[in-house]
């Protein structure tokens, strides 16, 4: 029945979505603006700026260019037509684009007092030009292929977010035979190469701390007559195509899916374009080329400074000897309740006590161990695990395939849709597949985005489960540099449900009445609901209600409707959202008791965590899912409780934590905006305080735990 009593949201009640992520992105560039920050760092979030507008644009604002090219009118829930969008987000993301190099602009002038340098080449010393040019004729020029574009040489494929230079010439004799003057010209293109570092390291003085570089593009267009014999320049500019990258794969009718993604994957460097970046006093006989060939006259960015400030990212890791201008390194501890070394046993630790993992400030080795000590245990029967973003060299990868190798039951769902992944796991599961490990691709339609080891181990008493649950994925790389949280368990409950979640994934399974988790898109959608519910009749019936929900991004209507109905019923709503949130906070008779917090700081803020005050019997649940519809109906995704009262103890401090911060924190205003989070209080980072790691997690010697059930509304 209705509740008469509930202001019921309008269009103007939500934030839209890519509108909330343009305030993300901007968040990320007040970081590289922040001059508190030391100076390599800031560079660094420059370059993340840079990829993080690469991907939106290649995925979002080419979804709705397609919208707009199929004619369609409806609204988003927030109110927004395709186009009326399209023309806002284009405002937006020209004014964010001139202040990211307006930025660049002011970060390489404090560059320069610290001896750090990219030059002209005209302002290079005789020696540095004589190793600049000497790199171009052994390095560069070899692989330089210049493609001219006539009446012969169909225009060629130009592949997105590559840099390029497009070439204007005149031939040295020719005369033009109309009176268009354009008709003198002839035109090329040529790509710079993508297996070369952007900046190229100049010679300096022995003994200086000077470090002087040259762009590649720089070098050469300073060489661009060494490829067109007979030919002069006469406009040399670069440019740079994004394409729609987002890969529509028909599985259903797909027999073999992973030749139907690797097609889809070639086909990706012909989508459509979105966008065309060019340099600034860009030749207009090659732009007006450009335009005619990728049709994106409304999408064009005239860019003054280097395309692509991507470059930046391993360009700050490149510099040396200026240690002071990032921050300190800090060497993350061993999770304590496993004495670290060759002796660990995890199985003899976790038949005692669950242990939560808090990364990066605790080493993801430890899962990487645990792996590799139940490869090599002569009693584990089975390993099963999701895979969805592994790193580059992963000792998990080995470690899998080496159980599997030894006759042990390996299981491996790999996630080949994982967008701009897919190639990398291609290569990882044919490599498992080797090795003799069972690959799974999951489900029709579905992407698996759960992260889950399940570890079968025969034992005097029985066979058990020992299970692993994450919020983020099993990427040893990204562990150093994203906030996430594991939890090492074998509650029988839990390991039940795994098996499960393996089975509906690897076969046939009827919908399982789950013990413990909650998984989409089966259940979660509905557990969610009927938590938030049943806080707000703990509100309205005088008991203890709180929710704090931290996760990357919030866009689902559904939940945000219910979180405005559990507000009004007088639930106290603390979100911390990273990235999007279409929610709007603090309007009056709406929203008033939720308030919506961005945390943009040095370690990319990544764990679901969802906290029920639930009338003072607390319940904590980790999850790899957002409250975004993709996660909720269109993902395998896993959401588990915490039953153990030191886990759960521990995840409430670190929750308090970050709520208390008030140097990175920002709130999300009524108007969509986002103010610095002051409270008065002494100054507090929640990343730099979770380094000390003893005012959270403090270690207690093993001791026998009798095993909570979980509680029937589980």
């Amino acid at each position: 029945m209705e509740n008469k009593h509930v202001n019921h949201p309008t269009h103007s009640s939500y934030i839209n979505r890519d509108l909330s992520w343009i305030e993300f992105n901007s968040r990320v560039l007040e970081e590289a603006q922040d001059s508190e920050a030391p100076l390599l760092e800031r560079i660094k979030f420059l370059g993340i700026v840079s990829r993080n507008l690469d991907e939106f644009m290649s995925v979002r604002v080419a979804g709705i260019r397609n919208q707009i090219k199929e004619g369609y009118l409806k609204k988003d829930f927030t109110g927004y037509t395709p186009s009326g969008l399209f023309k806002r987000l284009t405002k937006k993301v020209e004014k964010m684009v001139h202040t990211q190099y307006r930025t660049y602009r002011e970060l390489m002038r404090l560059l320069g007092k610290q001896g750090i340098t990219v030059n002209r080449y005209t302002d290079l010393s005789a020696t540095q030009r004589k190793a600049a040019d000497t790199y171009y004729e052994d390095v560069i020029f070899p692989v330089l292929t210049p493609m001219a574009v006539d009446q012969s040489r169909p225009f060629p494929l130009v592949h997105g977010l590559n840099v390029y230079l497009s070439v204007v010439l005149e031939h040295g004799g020719r005369e033009p035979i109309t009176e268009d003057e354009h008709d003198a010209f002839y035109f090329a293109i040529v790509q710079i190469p993508s297996n070369l570092p952007r900046l190229v390291a100049l010679p300096h003085r022995q003994n200086s701390k000077k470090q002087q570089y040259i762009m590649i593009d720089e070098l050469i267009c300073h060489h661009i007559h060494t490829l067109f014999g007979g030919y002069q320049p006469v406009g040399v500019n670069a440019f740079r195509l994004t394409r729609n990258t987002d890969l529509d794969i028909n599985e259903e009718e797909a027999e073999d899916l992973l030749e139907e993604i690797e097609n889809k994957l070639r086909k990706r460097r012909r989508g459509a374009p979105v966008r065309l970046e060019v340099e600034k006093d860009f030749h207009p006989f090659a732009l007006r080329m450009l335009q005619e060939e990728f049709d994106v006259s409304e999408a064009v960015y005239e860019i003054d400074g280097p395309l692509d400030l991507g470059f930046l990212l391993p360009f700050s890791d490149s510099v040396q000897n200026h240690e002071s201008l990032r921050y300190p390194p800090e060497i993350p501890r061993y999770a304590p309740e496993f004495p670290e070394g060759s002796d660990t046993d995890f199985f003899s630790v976790l038949k005692e006590r669950d242990v939560l993992l808090y990364h990066p400030y605790e080493s993801f080795d430890v899962i990487s161990d645990f792996i590799e000590q139940a490869a090599e245990d002569d009693d584990v029967m089975a390993i099963k695990m999701t895979l969805y973003r592994v790193s580059g060299r992963s000792s998990i990868i080995q470690a899998l395939a080496k159980a599997a190798e030894s006759g042990k039951q390996v299981t491996v769902v790999v996630e080949l849709k994982a967008r701009f992944d897919e190639e990398r796991n291609i290569a990882w599961a044919r490599t498992l597949e080797k090795a003799g490990c069972h690959v799974v691709y999951g489900l029709v339609g579905l992407k698996t985005h759960a992260k889950l080891i399940l570890v079968v181990r025969r034992e005097a008493d029985g066979l058990k489960r020992y299970i692993h649950i994450g919020t983020g994925n099993y990427n040893a790389s990204t562990a150093k540099s994203y906030t996430d949280i594991g939890l090492l368990t074998m509650n029988p409950h839990i390991g039940e449900d795994a098996s499960e979640v393996f089975n509906h994934i690897t076969g046939y399974t009827e919908s399982h009445e789950w013990q413990a988790v909650a998984v989409a898109p089966d259940t979660m959608m509905n557990k969610f609901i009927e938590l938030i519910q049943r806080e707000a009749e703990h509100a309205r019936n005088g008991r203890p209600a709180r929710i704090i929900a931290k996760m990357n991004s919030l866009s689902n209507q559904q939940i945000i409707d219910e979180l405005y109905i559990a507000s009004q019923a007088g639930v106290n709503i603390d979100l911390i959202i990273r990235g999007v949130c279409c929610l709007r906070p603090g309007v009056v008779g709406l929203s008033e008791r939720i308030t919506v917090r961005s945390i943009v700081d040095r370690y990319l803020e990544h764990s679901r965590i969802y906290s029920f005050e639930n009338g003072g019997d607390l319940e904590i649940w980790l999850s790899s899912a957002d409250w975004m519809t993709r996660n909720l109906t269109r993902r395998v995704e896993l959401m588990c409780p915490l039953f153990d009262k030191s886990t759960k103890a521990t995840m409430q401090r670190i929750l308090d934590l970050i709520l208390a911060d008030n140097i990175k924190a920002r709130l999300l205003l009524p108007s969509g905006s986002y103010e610095r989070f002051d409270n008065g209080k002494p100054p507090l980072r929640s990343q730099f305080k979770a380094w000390e790691i003893n005012s959270w997690k403090p270690y207690v010697p093993p001791v026998s735990l009798s095993r909570p059930t979980p509680s029937p509304n589980l």
